[in-house]
């Protein structure tokens, strides 16, 4: 795992069916007390499926592990997490990704799994490389004079942006059986 790359914690935790408008009042006040910490990048939850167990993932995104890693040791933390015990049944499901592999989880996936890594870089490319194009031939001539770090900044600002948040969300969205697919010989 590289450091430096963004961390996404997600947590699946069955509620007691009594306990349901209390346990969404925690989840607010978790992410309000997760939005204070330098490197938060953002949260969402996701909620049971009708007619499923009552089970809520919330999700939690930092820019790098050392941010996550203070977050994670932290006693604001350890406050929120021993008010939701009690409205709890049975243990959590914890799931840490890092990197990018989280644009590759279904917006209202129940569980979080990712596909094998070829199917990650197939997808990867089908929006990456023409965003690519599309920038070096509309954005990067305007840019012309402009230094090289500062051109490099922007350009990679704006496939990161918009491969976030409309191209991925997108093409995962797209090719949702195709990714759910696993091969029995993938050993990823």
């Amino acid at each position: 795992m590289d450091f430096s790359d963004p961390v996404t914690l997600s947590v699946t935790r069955r509620v007691r069916p009594d306990r349901t408008s209390e346990f969404e009042m925690w989840i607010h006040g978790i992410a309000q007390a997760a939005r204070t910490f330098d490197g938060y990048l953002g949260n969402g939850v996701i909620p049971p499926t009708p007619g499923g167990p009552l089970e809520y993932t919330l999700v939690l995104r930092f820019d790098q592990y050392q941010h996550f890693k203070i977050w994670q040791e932290s006693e604001v933390r350890a406050f929120w997490l021993a008010r939701v015990t009690p409205l709890l049944e049975g243990e959590p499901v914890v799931n840490v990704t890092p990197g990018l592999e989280f644009w590759f989880t279904p917006t209202k996936a129940t569980m979080l799994r990712q596909p094998p890594r070829w199917k990650m870089v197939a997808l990867t490319l089908l929006g990456l490389y023409p965003l690519s194009l599309l920038l070096n031939w509309g954005v990067v001539p305007l840019l012309e004079g402009v230094p090289l770090w500062i051109r490099v900044l922007v350009t990679s600002s704006l496939i990161v942006t918009v491969m976030t948040y409309l191209v991925m969300p997108n093409i995962t969205k797209g090719f949702t059986g195709w990714l759910a697919v696993v091969p029995k010989t993938d050993t990823d």
